[in-house]
């Protein structure tokens, strides 16, 4: 259903802000703000969008009209940008001073390099973020040494997905909720002739068994590495158990991903460990049985309680950006970022929501809905620059644990050594 003609008008008050002194790289840029007339604003603005161009796009066109209702002489030149592109794109044009867009979809670990390096105005005390009710984890991934620097667009996180069908053919009746309940329902499955769960080898869904156990990557209050605590090692230790035992298939060595949806789709494993963005290629899959037949539940929790990693994106202003625009950019990204927008956006892709208020507008979502309770256990990942610089490493241990066997302890340690060396060499080693 479409909610976004009634309530978006009272959402976007007018605004006309004062550019902050500009400084040098190391300084925050903020926008004040004032109230103006919607009717005087006037600017052209580009808007990299690294959503999918054929089939997220089309529907932040038809918002993009519904807000030059109010805002008739503000001009957006809404642009798709390939995702893998983006960052590096924006960093570039950023630090020659040309080329760079007014506004940026940004990538959730995106938001700390890029403020770190003064490419983005720090938005505390505009608009922006009077009166929100942003979601506390997505909204944390754009606070960069104290102040903000985005809001949050839309959320994702990781969560167990399940064959309902299957579930049900094996005499299960709920969703596990740790991951020995999650062995023991893989046993049930593999009697009726299916797989139990599927652990991809990509270090980023190995994060629910290191938050299980109360681990993470790095203390950003005492600038220490630990990522190869004993909470960790005992987390990775519980996943490589589950394939060695044969509760979980061993992941394929050259396109784990892939052989996880494939298997999942076909009704050949019973659960995976994966994100909302996957919901709208199971609901169209017929083998599978459409999103009637999806499961959703939070992680398995470890012995520390469940935890899964916070994804999504945020929308960023450019800092260099003429200072005329800057009214009309902060408007724009009220508008975008409003919970009747969010809610639109819902409806129309199944997206999650950043805001109760969206939330509150799409009870009635049932592919939303699914993913609430997941979302309620997500976890901020360490808000720092060199945050998207993690995974490489990760995805090397996670390939030596699950497929190759290696010891977790051993595998951490290397990753503790390139995190020292190469990631954050300014971070200690307890």
């Amino acid at each position: 259903m479409n909610r976004i003609s009634s309530g978006l008008a009272g959402t976007t008050a007018a605004l006309a802000l004062l550019l902050a002194g500009c400084g040098d790289d190391s300084d925050s840029k903020a926008l004040p703000a004032e109230t103006a007339d919607p009717a005087e604003l006037s600017a052209v603005l580009t808007w990299w969008d690294t959503s999918d161009p054929q089939n997220e796009a089309p529907a932040f066109d038809k918002l993009i009209e519904k807000f030059n209702e109010e805002y008739p002489n503000v001009t957006i030149k809404h642009q798709s940008v390939p995702f893998g592109d983006a960052q590096n794109k924006f960093k570039t044009a950023a630090a020659s001073g040309s080329g760079a867009p007014d506004i940026l979809r940004a990538e959730v670990a995106w938001v700390p390099e890029f403020a770190s390096l003064g490419y983005l105005y720090a938005l505390d005390g505009t608009a922006l973020l009077e009166d929100h009710d942003f979601l506390e984890t997505p909204l944390s991934s754009n606070v960069y040494d104290g102040q903000t620097y985005g809001v949050p667009q839309v959320t994702d996180t990781l969560a167990l997905m399940y064959n309902k069908e299957l579930f049900a053919k094996a005499g299960i009746d709920q969703a596990p909720t740790t991951w020995d309940e999650v062995a023991q329902a893989s046993t049930k499955l593999q009697k009726v002739g299916a797989e139990g769960i599927y652990l991809n080898s990509g270090g980023y869904f190995l994060l629910p068994f290191m938050y299980g156990e109360g681990g993470d990557l790095v203390d950003t209050d005492s600038e220490e590495i630990v990522v190869d605590s004993a909470e960790n090692v005992a987390g990775i230790t519980q996943a490589q158990q589950l394939v060695k035992s044969g509760a979980a298939v061993k992941p394929d060595a050259n396109d784990s991903y892939g052989t996880m949806m494939t298997l999942f789709k076909e009704g050949k494993v019973g659960m995976i460990v994966n994100g909302p963005w996957e919901v709208a290629a199971l609901d169209a899959d017929p083998q599978f049985g459409g999103f009637d037949n999806l499961g959703v539940a939070p992680v398995p929790a470890g012995t520390a309680g469940a935890g899964a990693p916070v994804g999504g994106h945020n929308y960023v202003i450019y800092s260099g950006m003429d200072e005329e625009k800057a009214a009309a950019a902060v408007a724009f990204v009220k508008f975008m970022s409003s919970p009747e927008s969010q809610a639109f956006i819902a409806d129309e892709l199944g997206l999650l929501p950043t805001s109760q208020g969206a939330y509150d507008l799409v009870t009635d979502n049932e592919k939303v809905a699914a993913f609430k309770s997941a979302i309620d256990v997500a976890r901020a990942r360490p808000w720092i620059p060199q945050g998207g610089q993690f995974f490489g490493p990760l995805d090397e241990m996670a390939i030596k644990v699950l497929v190759q066997g290696v010891d977790p302890a051993k595998a951490l340690d290397e990753v503790a050594k390139k995190y020292e060396s190469e990631v954050v060499p300014d971070y200690s080693r307890p």
